[in-house]
């Protein structure tokens, strides 16, 4: 697959504080890069200074090859972002507002057309077309956002929270669009607190803490963690047992282990034949195990792992 993306030692400064420090990383076509973390990360940092927006005190940004810097018209063409707080007119219909985009573009009139009647009908925002944007919720804004983001046909498309205000049934919308987006070959990067939804339609995530990259991989390589033959178990006891603490200290293989109530979690090997031999030792101490199952690991117990406590 083509290469869309390389960040190479990006370093970002605001005066004497480093907001983003050696941050690399690639794309290829049809990737798709979830980026979590809690509040001043530098998630935001990182997508403007991919998307050219802000100057660099270190490293490069190419987009198929293209150097990306604030100024170079030709690179940043390639590039759609849509931030998490969207500059729109209030006054505009939201049509004309796409209008004004377009034209900003430099696209044909006919093409213009064409590409908003499409995005509006993806984006579920026909029925909206001649309404001012003053009127729409919260929800309609980040829609029209992404629509204004893809208008263009960028080849390396940045959203910065593009889920917030959805509800469940947009949300599923907007998987299915990232989805066609990723088969038509764009390279897309999602910044969202929403782990479960990054879960189900990225390729890659990418964690990030004061402004350093913690993990970058596969959705594979970081849900599975290090210890790859280990998995996370969960027991449900028929009633409260107060010795279940101690007990569970004292057995070999157990770690990270978790009591609350009836409720207990700990990691422990990803075999079958060593969990029935567990689930033996646990009856046989006279613990009333009600259910004992794997969990499979999942992103939020990848992003707890790290130790990182606030998701943004």
């Amino acid at each position: 697959m083509a290469i869309v993306l390389e960040a190479t030692g990006v370093r970002v400064e605001y005066g004497e504080t480093v907001a983003l420090h050696d941050f690399s990383l690639g794309l290829a076509a049809g990737d798709l890069l979830g980026f979590i973390g809690p509040n001043g990360a530098g998630k935001t940092t990182s997508l403007k200074a991919m998307a050219g927006l802000i100057p660099m005190a270190a490293g490069r940004v190419r987009v198929l090859g293209e150097e990306i810097e604030p100024g170079n018209v030709l690179g940043t063409a390639r590039i759609g972002f849509a931030p998490d707080t969207p500059p729109i007119y209030e006054e505009l219909k939201v049509a004309d507002f796409l209008r004004f985009i377009g034209k900003a573009y430099r696209l044909r009139g006919d093409m213009i057309e064409e590409r908003i009647d499409f995005w509006l009908d993806q984006l579920w925002l026909s029925d909206r077309r001649d309404a001012k944007i003053k009127t729409l919720s919260r929800g309609m804004r980040q829609r029209l956002t992404v629509a204004r983001t893809l208008l263009a046909d960028p080849t390396l498309v940045l959203l910065d929270e593009p889920a917030a205000g959805l509800d469940p049934a947009g949300r599923v919308q907007f998987r299915k669009m990232l989805g066609s987006l990723r088969d038509q070959g764009k390279a897309l990067v999602v910044s969202s607190h929403i782990l479960a939804d990054l879960h189900e339609y990225c390729t890659h995530i990418a964690i990030m803490e004061a402004g350093r990259l913690r993990q970058f991989g596969t959705v594979a390589q970081v849900v599975g963690g290090k210890e790859d033959n280990r998995c996370l178990y969960r027991v449900t006891l028929a009633r409260p047992e107060p010795r279940a603490p101690a007990l569970l200290a004292e057995m070999a293989g157990l770690s990270r282990i978790e009591v609350h109530g009836r409720e207990i979690s700990f990691e422990f090997e990803h075999d079958d034949a060593e969990a029935a031999g567990l689930l033996e030792r646990l009856m046989r101490h006279g613990l009333p195990v009600a259910s004992f199952a794997p969990i499979e690991h999942d992103l939020e117990q990848a992003y707890l792992r790290t130790g990182i406590r606030q998701v943004d």
